[in-house]
């Protein structure tokens, strides 16, 4: 007897009689539907979408997003007049460099969003292909961004801390 007559072809299937049931008999009378699948195709968005998240995503970065969800800060605060006794709303929280209002982030995050829209503004300003009087417009708007932004942010620079670059 030959060693090739006493090995069982391993492509005639396995010797396990259930195996034999499950896998074989089923599609011995049942075939298998054809299937066209197509991959789905995904387009690239577009630069202004791509611009439009990143600003936004920039937005809630310097504003201090994580830091309002993490210690949960109260929206604005809130001071009594020592004259009056009257309690007068407060949106900067005094003296405290590494703690935030939920409205002094956001509005200190807008300042800084203005100032880059400003930046891209005065960018857009030099292209040659553009009219003339667009480009004023860009510079203009680009110009008065920054100078509002850092005008502003300076000013909340010093509400926080009252003796900064004094």
């Amino acid at each position: 007897m030959s060693t090739a007559a006493a090995q069982p072809d391993p492509s005639s299937g396995s010797i396990d009689p259930i195996f034999h049931l499950i896998r074989v008999v089923p599609f011995s009378f049942l075939r298998p539907p054809r299937l066209r699948l197509k991959l789905p195709s995904f387009s690239l968005p577009s630069a202004m979408t791509v611009y439009s998240l990143i600003l936004l995503t920039y937005f809630m970065v310097v504003s201090g997003i994580v830091y309002d969800v993490i210690v949960e800060p109260p929206g604005i605060g809130s001071t009594q007049d020592h004259f009056t006794g009257a309690v007068k709303p407060v949106v900067f929280m005094p003296g405290r460099v590494n703690g935030q209002y939920i409205i002094e982030g956001l509005s200190s995050g807008f300042m800084f969003v203005l100032g880059g829209t400003g930046i891209v503004l005065l960018d857009l300003a030099l292209d040659k292909n553009r009219a003339k009087s667009v480009k004023v417009s860009y510079s203009t708007a680009g110009v008065a961004f920054v100078v509002i932004s850092y005008v502003m942010s300076m000013l909340f620079i010093r509400i926080k801390i009252p003796a900064y670059l004094r």
